[in-house]
């Protein structure tokens, strides 16, 4: 799970205790080991865009350039405005590269979607974003279509934090039926 500083709490926090409620370990990576900074995005009443608010912090457990991608089942790329500047991470490029390219499962819910068209894969596939994201998506080559979850593949995309539920179900029944396969 790639976190970076202003990764939005309900996009991190979710999969983070879904999947260990599942049995899964997660390995939170940045790009240095340290304790990062998670915001909280809500779009009040009559605002056109999120206002953003501190929200709690979360440890990586290790740097980008120290995970090996082999050893992953699976990853989860998180919201908030952190995907903005973690798509520049070539440690990040190619550990999405190599999973996506083993055919494990990819997750990411809305500004995650900078990531994954930054790793290039997501090149004619259906996907969906938050809705000011779809320009990443189509300029990507991406299909964008407005579902609260869409499985291409071994990718998994949601919109935004409310669709959180949906998003962890598809990727979970993915990530099953490739172990177990």
């Amino acid at each position: 799970m790639p976190i970076g500083d202003a990764a939005e709490v309900l996009d991190t926090f979710y999969p983070y205790f879904r999947l260990k409620e599942e049995g899964f370990e997660v390995l939170v990576a940045g790009p240095q080991k340290r304790a990062y900074h998670l915001v909280l995005h809500e779009r009040p009443d009559g605002w056109d865009i999120t206002q953003e608010r501190p929200g709690y912090m979360l440890a990586a457990d290790i740097a980008f350039k120290d995970v090996d991608a082999d050893s992953l089942d699976g990853m989860v790329i998180t919201g908030g405005r952190a995907p903005e500047y973690l798509r520049y991470d070539e440690d990040l490029l190619r550990i999405t590269k190599s999973v996506f390219a083993a055919g494990k499962p990819i997750a990411s819910v809305c500004h995650g979607i900078e990531i994954i068209a930054a790793a290039d894969i997501i090149r004619g596939r259906e996907v969906t974003t938050v809705a000011k994201c779809k320009l990443d998506c189509e300029f990507s080559g991406g299909v964008y279509v407005n579902r609260e979850v869409v499985v291409s593949g071994n990718l998994i995309t949601a919109r935004t934090w409310h669709d959180n539920a949906a998003w962890m179900r598809e990727f979970l029944r993915v990530l099953r039926s490739r172990k177990s396969g």
